[in-house]
């Protein structure tokens, strides 16, 4: 589904809210906790929507692509603003699937704050982790929600001790919940005091009461933990709280809004999303609670001009400041760059300096996202997010700034690729328009890579998981009208010797005028590990001529792309020249280049060769209960365990694995540890295939995931 004008009127010429006033958030989860259902809420409770979407029902505003309405689930962050009361809010919407992971990663990375959202039955879960532990690296203050709180085994105080045990989390309820399950009727303010009970089905109608004499206690006994914990942060709170002596509600609010912001508690509200329940009051905790582009520390950068670290503060008297996070190609309106604006103004029209490449680049149009609907804007602040058309060189993690006051800001980190697959046109009509998607698919997705292996002759896609290279797949077909076909790539094995031996090659040809005549003597080594091939001459006497030793190297080479075993490229091998002769007449640079491919031949087979296999270095993190499952399936990978060691509460596994058993490793480690273990791999070395397995794959037996032939 194309990006679509939302109208084409202009946006105001003037700051329409303050800095103080504007929150620029992130909703973040794991899959199936409710983001997009509660960002709809929030969309139809400011008045920006006049229906309400449902995800199962493929009508989500937020969730615009067709795939994301297919699947129901969220693939891409969208963009939206909305206002509440005085506040202007810019919200991102962000998956919960773990393939999808780049899209938190970069939105945490421009966003002043952010919602968590737990599942009440489902509590702390995998992708919660992982969303969490990402918000700790870039210091984002959060919220966190308790959704689902109808649904039956819904456990809110459970749900807090996971955040405490799990995440090390500084939270505490504000609100709990009042009544249980289907009974689920609203919530009690632990803040003001209060019940808030919904009226009707439409969540519009809810009135304010005292809290019911039932649950007074649990209510008296949840806000003592409240208090005690923001004493701990604060000391006005502490000493009011120690010498019995009243705290305004004002007061707890200001106290909560300056501990939040600092990262050191996170106030914890409860909600059903879909019952539209709670809602409004998460709107007004947004508000109350996470910072305004004036609360966070001001951006610093590198100084162009004199390579010294400089800040920009939140203002729209500095010079003009911003960080691309994203970048989506749409074959309709073209090239979108999303862009967070930390200082200064920018026009439509305006020049702007690319800080990352030194281009100068032309501001063509400015517009506000609505999800996948568009409002133009001439000009725009600090503090805002906005997507900018016609921007030919950026890239994600690039810096705009202005062109006289040039400020490189720290780039994105982005997490690695962790399965490759092979791709091929399903036609070779689709074969030059694959280049073309694909690199406009890697430019706008850091976590997906393109390269192309010259050994197997085959390109790798690499990205997340097995979902998202699914998903880039019916992409390329859905917006590019390119067919491709996704599948296991080859194992790049290699060939190599086991010992010295001297093999003789002698190509002599006569065909009634002049023949062609080479004779080489080679001694062939096991050479250095990724030696590759080395050539060295050590005839001495003539007994070929100079000239012909360049066409002696040159059919080692060519003889080396294949070997004898199954036709794999042949490496680390010491070749010497020993010996040979020549026809004054016959003798030629092709017959000696003939004659040095067949003694190289022959060399493979008199010297035992073996094959080698790509061995990949690799750290897994798991917690520590899963540890045992974990070094298991490594055995059976023919992994060596190299070390093992303690991060925080997890255990890091570090070996060697070969790249044939790794193959499917992030599905199986996901099964193992209930999707919380994360791993990376790379390349190494190569050592030698064992026996019975080389016996299988040179029968054509091949190899699966796990080395079981």
């Amino acid at each position: 589904m194309p990006i679509r004008p939302l109208h084409t009127t202009v946006g105001n010429m003037k700051r329409q809210i303050e800095l103080p006033k504007t929150r620029n958030i992130g909703i973040m989860a794991h899959i199936d906790a409710g983001k997009t259902t509660t960002t709809e809420r929030i969309l139809f409770f400011t008045g920006m929507v006049y229906k309400i979407g449902e995800v199962d029902e493929g009508t989500a505003t937020m969730d615009w692509m067709e795939q994301e309405q297919e699947r129901g689930i969220t693939i891409t962050s969208a963009s939206t603003t909305c206002f509440w009361k005085d506040h202007r809010i810019n919200i991102l919407d962000t998956p919960g699937h773990v393939d999808f992971t780049v899209e938190v990663e970069r939105s945490l990375r421009i966003l002043d704050g952010g919602v968590v959202i737990f599942c009440g039955v489902g509590g702390v879960e995998p992708q919660s982790e992982t969303v969490w532990r990402q918000a700790d690296r870039y210091n984002v203050p959060r919220v966190a929600v308790v959704n689902k709180m109808d649904r039956v085994g819904a456990d809110f105080f459970a749900t807090i001790k996971q955040m405490h045990t799990r995440l090390g989390a500084p939270a505490a309820a504000i609100q709990i919940p009042l009544g249980k399950e289907e009974d689920f009727i609203g919530v009690i303010d632990l803040v003001g005091g209060q019940a808030i009970k919904y009226l009707d089905a439409s969540g519009a109608k809810y009135e304010t009461c005292e809290i019911p004499e039932e649950y007074a206690a649990q209510a008296q006994e949840y806000r003592r933990v409240l208090l005690e914990k923001l004493a701990e942060v604060d000391d006005e709170i502490m000493y009011k709280y120690v010498h019995n002596k009243d705290i305004d509600v004002d007061f707890i609010k200001k106290t909560i809004r300056k501990a939040t912001i600092k990262g050191k508690f996170v106030p914890v509200l409860c909600e059903s999303a879909l019952k539209n329940k709670g809602v409004q009051l998460l709107i007004d905790a947004i508000c109350d609670y996470l910072p305004s582009p004036l609360d966070v520390p001001a951006i610093k950068g590198i100084n162009l001009s004199n390579s010294k670290e400089e800040e920009r503060s939140a203002s729209d008297k500095e010079p003009f400041c911003g960080l691309v996070f994203k970048v989506f190609s749409d074959p309709y309106v073209g090239k979108l760059t999303y862009v967070r604006i930390y200082s200064g103004v920018l026009k439509t029209g305006s020049y702007i300096l690319n800080a990352n490449t030194s281009n100068k680049e032309r501001i063509g149009k400015i517009v506000q996202m609505h999800a996948n609907k568009q409002q133009i804007r001439n000009e725009v602040f600090s503090g805002d997010i906005v997507a900018v058309v016609g921007l030919k060189d950026t890239t994600t993690g690039d810096t705009l700034c202005d062109v006289r006051h040039s400020i490189r800001l720290e780039s994105m980190h982005f997490p690695q690729p962790v399965l490759s697959m092979a791709i091929e046109p399903v036609n070779k009509a689709d074969q030059d328009k694959l280049g073309t998607a694909l690199k406009k698919l890697s430019d706008e997705d850091p976590s997906f890579k393109v390269t192309y292996n010259k050994d197997t002759g085959q390109t790798i896609v690499s990205g997340m998981g097995e979902l998202h290279l699914e998903v880039i797949a019916n992409r390329m077909l859905r917006e590019f009208n390119v067919g491709a076909n996704i599948g296991r790539p080859q194992v790049a094995y290699k060939e190599t010797i086991t010992k010295r031996t001297t093999a003789t090659g002698k190509f002599v040809q006569q065909t009634g005028g002049r023949g062609q005549y080479g004779h080489t003597v080679l001694d062939m080594a096991p050479g250095e590990p990724n030696s590759g091939i080395t050539f060295t001459n050590r005839i001495v006497g003539g007994a070929i001529p100079k000239e012909f030793i360049p066409a002696v190297k040159e059919g080692v080479e060519d003889a080396s792309r294949s070997g004898v075993l199954a036709g794999f490229p042949v490496t680390d091998i010491a070749v010497y020249l020993i010996d040979g002769s020549f026809h004054e007449v016959d003798s030629s640079e092709l017959a000696f280049k003939a004659a040095a491919s067949l003694a190289f031949t022959e060399g493979l087979r008199k010297g035992n060769s073996i094959l080698l296999e790509p061995i990949m270095n690799l750290e897994v993190i798991t917690p520590e209960e899963f540890l045992g499952d974990v070094i298991s399936d490594l055995n059976v990978r023919r992994c060596k365990i190299a070390a093992m060691d303690k991060r925080g509460n997890a255990k890091v596994v570090k070996g060697f694995a070969p790249l044939a058993c790794c193959f499917g490793y992030a599905t199986a480690l996901r099964s193992l540890t209930q999707g919380r273990a994360t791993y990376t791999m790379e390349p190494s070395y190569y050592a030698e295939v064992p026996a019975d397995i080389m016996e299988k794959i040179l029968t054509g037996g091949g190899q699966n995931g796990k080395g079981k032939v």
